[in-house]
């Protein structure tokens, strides 16, 4: 039978009906969008810029905030334009775009979470081998297999939705085009793609996360081996890691291990891991990590771009 598609562009429902709240948003999601940017820009610059990109810990942060800035931008600079908007349209294959975009660097960002958890357990648990496990050819190689996680997770999701029928309502009670939402305007029975939609996006959730758990409680445990300048080093470090797991995951997990079904509080929720985890991520691994914050003392403090040259 072939597929009827009548929808050529769907209209999202924003955040909020109420113009005075649309505005005060505008504000404030603006501020934070901008705090992103900054905010992950500096920490890639100053990995980057410094000898902390040759340490694999921080090789795979400057690529997490690369993931974070690509994965707010998926959604946020349209749901800012969107809130001064008399008409929140997007098109049929633009939406289909953004759910890529959204699965694609979401699914990463989870994958690189993973892959720090792992270089974090070998730091502390096998320190004489860390550099000869953890050298760039096997850096390289798990970098690669985030990206292409990612690729194969969101490509799938989107097939699943692109084979479906949509001939009306065109309207998406969200803000960004996800799954869930646009399930529910086929025409069609989708409780199927709706089971394999969750079952693999829960068992990507859930798998990732607990062998992130495991892999700090083995951490947690070791560190009773360690000496107080070690375990506190490695506390600060470690801490930073777990505090943006917790943000990330605890509202992941929620939009993605339940069945095919929506709530009010799923915009609310989806504001937390699309632009809050994202801005406060910076934050976390500047704030608690004494070598970022001494790394971007002497870079910036000599004015690394203004040095003359034959200083």
């Amino acid at each position: 039978m072939e597929k009827i598609n009548n929808v050529t562009e769907f209209i999202f429902w924003g955040l909020s009906q109420s113009p005075e709240i649309e505005k005060v948003c505008f504000v404030v999601f603006s501020f934070f969008y901008i705090i992103i940017l900054l905010g992950n820009l500096l920490i890639m610059l100053t990995v980057c810029l410094s000898n902390l990109f040759k340490s694999p810990m921080y090789f795979f942060l400057s690529f997490l905030s690369f993931v974070d800035i690509c994965y707010s931008s998926v959604t946020a600079p349209k749901m800012i334009v969107d809130l001064l908007a008399k008409d929140k349209t997007i098109s049929y294959v633009g939406c289909m775009l953004q759910l890529f975009g959204v699965h694609f660097f979401g699914c990463t960002e989870i994958f690189i979470l993973t892959v720090m958890a792992y270089d974090r357990y070998v730091a502390i648990c096998k320190p004489l081998h860390y550099m000869t496990i953890m050298n760039r050819e096997t850096c390289n190689k798990m970098l690669l297999g985030t990206w292409v996680g990612g690729f194969l997770h969101s490509i799938i999701q989107v097939a699943l939705v692109v084979q479906l029928p949509f001939c009306g309502p065109n309207e998406i009670d969200h803000y960004f085009c996800d799954v869930h939402p646009v399930l529910k305007l086929a025409c069609t029975e989708t409780y199927i793609v709706g089971v394999v939609v969750t079952a693999k996006s829960g068992t990507i959730a859930l798998g990732s996360f607990v062998i992130l758990l495991i892999s700090y409680s083995i951490i947690l445990v070791s560190l009773r081996k360690q000496s107080a300048e070690g375990r506190r080093k490695a506390l600060s470090t470690c801490g930073s890691h777990i505090a943006v797991v917790i943000i990330f995951f605890g509202p992941c997990t929620f939009m993605y291990m339940r069945p095919d079904t929506t709530f009010s509080e799923d915009k609310m929720v989806a504001v937390f891991y699309t632009i809050i985890t994202p801005m406060l991520n910076p934050l976390i691994y500047t704030l608690r990590n004494a070598e970022v914050k001494n790394a971007m003392r002497k870079l910036w403090g000599r004015n690394v771009f203004l040095e003359p040259k034959g200083k």
